[in-house]
């Protein structure tokens, strides 16, 4: 550039996309059951913009009851594993997520289950 920089500018421009995760369905509704009988239902994962792989993590709700006991009814499974893996063609692979509900005591709920990834995104 022989000493003389104000002859050549470069212009760099791009966008930053930030990892996210989509759910098929969107939320979930599971049927009422007698007590301690499993309900369960499997959810589509849909990574998108991960570039590197990263792994899936749920935290479950806990849930009080009347008496003040506190229990987990929920419980999750990823049939494949819950690794983000980036493929060949840089889109990222669906994961299956099995949720099962099971309750020895009378509840109802409404809430929400959060997934997260490493970053926690």
């Amino acid at each position: 550039l022989n000493d003389n920089p104000s002859h050549y500018k470069i212009t760099l421009s791009g966008t930053v996309k930030s990892p996210k995760i989509n759910f098929d369905p969107p939320f979930l509704m599971l049927m009422p059951v007698p007590l301690d009988v499993k309900t369960e239902t499997a959810i589509s994962i849909i990574p998108q913009d991960y570039l590197r792989q990263s792994q899936i993590r749920v935290e479950l709700p806990e849930l009080e009851l009347e008496d003040g006991d506190r229990i987990y009814p929920f419980s999750v499974q990823f049939p494949e594993g819950q690794d983000i893996v980036l493929s060949s063609d840089g889109t990222n692979k669906e994961l299956i997520c099995h949720i099962s509900f099971k309750s020895s005591r009378p509840v109802s709920f409404l809430g929400n289950m959060f997934f997260t990834d490493e970053e926690e995104n």
